[in-house]
């Protein structure tokens, strides 16, 4: 890998890619967020080859994003689930940003299928730059400032 990609990069967005950034990740990520821990449950929503996501989950839970778990439901074999570790919960926003931005610039005419809410009220949650005294900054006026 070279030194401006991968995890150990200088650049956190080229380390947070090299972690989430292959197909799929972000959305078992997005699904375990949402409730989902079990790999017949991920493969279900995701319409994703066996394969591919055990690859997937392997990564998540070596990075630290995911934790295996075992379960045993009665009269079966014990099994792994997956539920996500503080770090994968510090995922929400990137989502909830990912999520603002589709669709904002790739609408489709269709009901959104999840909503960041508040746990507690049921509120919807929005996401967005503030300074230091907490007052927002529209995100035309934050820019990328390189040191």
């Amino acid at each position: 890998m070279d030194a401006k990609t991968g995890t150990a990069a200088a650049c956190p967005i080229a380390r947070c890619i090299a972690v989430v950034g292959e197909k799929w990740a972000l959305l078992i990520v997005r699904d375990a967020l949402a409730g989902l821990t079990r790999f017949a449950d991920f493969r279900t929503s995701l319409g994703i080859a066996p394969d591919v996501l055990t690859d997937r989950l392997g990564k998540l839970v070596a990075h630290g994003i995911l934790q295996r778990r075992s379960y045993r439901d009665p009269g079966e074999r014990a099994r792994d689930e997956y539920v996500l570790t503080p770090a994968g919960r510090d995922l929400a926003p990137v989502l909830a940003a990912l999520a603002g931005w589709g669709v904002e610039h790739v609408p489709v005419d269709a009901q959104l299928p999840y909503l960041f809410v508040d746990r507690d009220t049921g509120a919807p949650a929005r996401l967005g730059f503030v300074d230091a005294d907490e007052r927002p900054i529209p995100p035309a006026q934050v820019v990328l400032q390189r040191r």
